[in-house]
């Protein structure tokens, strides 16, 4: 890691990087757009919990003021969650939210490339982004895609949002060299359900041959990124025709209120919480929190 770069590491981060202890870098656009407040703060300060029960440091990443933080302290959670409009910072904007003096929650391309930069291996999101409904007309495509092919990160999510076209997004992975491994699954979770997406050839049920997968990939390929699929667990999933109904309903309300870019996952996620009424909010946030167990148990051991 180059000592020169422009990051600003917590206490307990800097002293887990000085003892190679393991890390767990998080996402934090689950603070600032993902969920309501105070949610986001309790959920935020409860995953991070999974992570220390663990004997492992989180590392939650976000812009507060113009700083690249890689690890927040309380006070820090306290001042991003109260922040009235964060913006939502992917890697692409993040020279322009250090110059003006922004702060903001960071999508997973930028979470993983910072914590490629601070020499973090594994990260846990929620789910991916990736090729979004329509793009044929839109071009709409996550710039997750690409960040995760180039970085030297393991990032452990419960799939693709389903809001995506979930078979083009895995079409997009493959074709940029990301393995996507699934844990206790064969077929890609879909964020709030745990399975029914494509099959996944790479799949195990064993968490020690999962880190020997790992462990070789990373050996041959030693700058570029791999996906762990984690289903959300079975008793929190939501139920598939709700799930649906739901979701066509949202998408049609986007359409006809030409929600668009980056507008569209949060607005999409809040749209479901009111539709399902908060079930998909309580299934958010158990998927993020299997993530940081397993991110956290992969993290004591690659």
């Amino acid at each position: 890691m180059k000592q020169d770069l422009p990051l600003i590491f917590s206490p307990e981060v800097k002293k887990a990087i000085q003892d190679k202890s393991p890390i767990l870098g998080l996402e934090s656009t689950i603070i600032t757009h993902g969920m309501p407040f105070p949610t986001n703060l309790e959920t935020a300060k409860l995953t991070e919990g999974i992570a220390l029960k663990q004997g492992v440091t989180p590392a939650t990443i976000a812009v507060i003021k113009g700083k690249i933080h890689i690890g927040l302290t309380p006070e820090k959670l306290e001042e991003l969650t109260s922040e009235k409009n964060p913006l939502k910072l992917s890697r692409k904007d993040l020279g322009f939210a250090l110059g003006a003096q922004k702060t903001g929650g960071t999508t997973v391309a930028a979470t993983t490339f910072l914590c490629g930069l601070a020499g973090i291996k594994v990260f846990a999101t929620g789910g991916l982004g990736g090729v979004h409904r329509e793009v044929e007309k839109t071009w709409d495509v996550s710039a997750d895609l690409k960040a995760i092919s180039e970085a030297p990160v393991t990032i452990v999510c419960a799939g693709a949002k389903s809001i995506l076209d979930v078979p083009k997004t895995m079409e997009a992975l493959e074709t940029l060299n990301v393995p996507v491994i699934g844990y206790k699954t064969k077929t890609l979770p879909l964020f709030y359900l745990s399975e029914g997406g494509p099959s996944l050839d790479l799949h195990t049920d064993n968490l020690d041959q999962l880190i020997s997968c790992l462990k070789s990939q990373r050996s041959l390929f030693p700058n570029e990124g791999i996906v762990v699929a984690n289903p959300i667990p079975k008793k929190d999933e939501l139920p598939k025709e709700l799930h649906e109904k739901s979701l066509e309903e949202g998408l049609l309300k986007a359409k006809k209120e030409n929600i668009q870019g980056k507008e569209l996952t949060p607005f999409l996620l809040e749209t479901l919480s009111e539709l399902t009424k908060g079930l998909s909010l309580k299934a958010n946030i158990s998927l993020i929190q299997n993530n940081a167990l397993l991110g956290s148990q992969l993290a004591l051991k690659i």
